[in-house]
C-alpha cells in the first residue's frame, strides 16, 4: 500500500486545495491531508477548526484522512508509513519555494518522494490569503470554498466585527 501525505495549513481549505486532494487520491491507496499546527503564518482558524473543515471537504474520499501535526513533515510523513510527499503549484513562483523545499526534505529523509501536482487552471489564483480578504471584505466566496468553509469564514469575521463594535 503507497502512503501519501499532503502537508499544509489549510486556512482555510479551498477548492483548489481539494483539488489536488482528489486527484493525489486517485494516485495513491491512501492520502493523509496534514494539517500543520505550528504555522509561521498568522492563521485565522484554529488547528481544530481546519481538522474540522477539511475532514467535512473530504469526507466522501474513503482513501483520504486528515490528520493534525507538528514538527517537520517529513517526519510526521515516517510516523505514519508514507513514502511521498505532496504539494501542489499554481504558478512558477510557488514553484521556487517548492523545489527549495523539496531538496531539504530530500537531505532530511531521503527515502521519501516526492509529487507535485499542477493546480487545475480554474483554481491558479486562487490562495487561502486571497479567500480570507474577500470573506473579510464581504465578497462572495461561493466557488473558491467548500459551502462550510464559506458559513465558518463568515461566522469568523462576524465575530471579529462584533468584537471590534463592543470595544469602541
Amino acid at each position: 500500500m503507497v502512503v501519501a501525505v499532503y502537508p499544509g495549513t489549510f486556512d482555510p481549505v479551498t477548492n483548489g486545495h481539494l483539488d489536488i486532494v482528489v486527484r493525489a487520491a486517485r494516485l495513491f491507496d491512501r492520502l493523509i491531508v496534514g494539517i500543520y499546527e505550528e504555522s509561521p503564518k498568522n492563521v485565522l482558524f484554529s488547528t481544530g477548526e481546519r481538522v474540522e473543515m477539511m475532514s467535512e471537504a473530504v469526507s466522501y474520499l474513503p482513501n483520504v484522512s486528515v490528520q493534525p501535526y507538528s514538527g517537520l513533515t517529513v517526519e510526521f510523513a515516517k510516523r505514519v508509513g508514507a513514502r511521498t510527499l505532496v504539494r501542489g503549484l499554481r504558478a512558477i513562483s510557488d514553484f521556487e519555494l517548492e523545489i527549495q523545499m523539496a531538496h531539504m526534505n530530500r537531505e532530511l529523509a531521503p527515502e521519501i518522494e516526492f509529487v507535485l501536482l499542477m493546480t487545475s487552471v480554474n483554481y491558479a489564483f486562487l490562495s487561502s490569503s486571497i479567500v480570507k480578504e474577500v470573506a473579510c471584505l464581504g465578497g462572495d466566496i461561493s466557488g473558491l470554498v467548500p459551502e462550510g468553509v464559506a458559513v465558518s469564514l463568515r461566522r469568523k469575521y462576524n465575530a471579529v466585527a462584533e468584537h471590534a463594535r463592543t470595544r469602541r
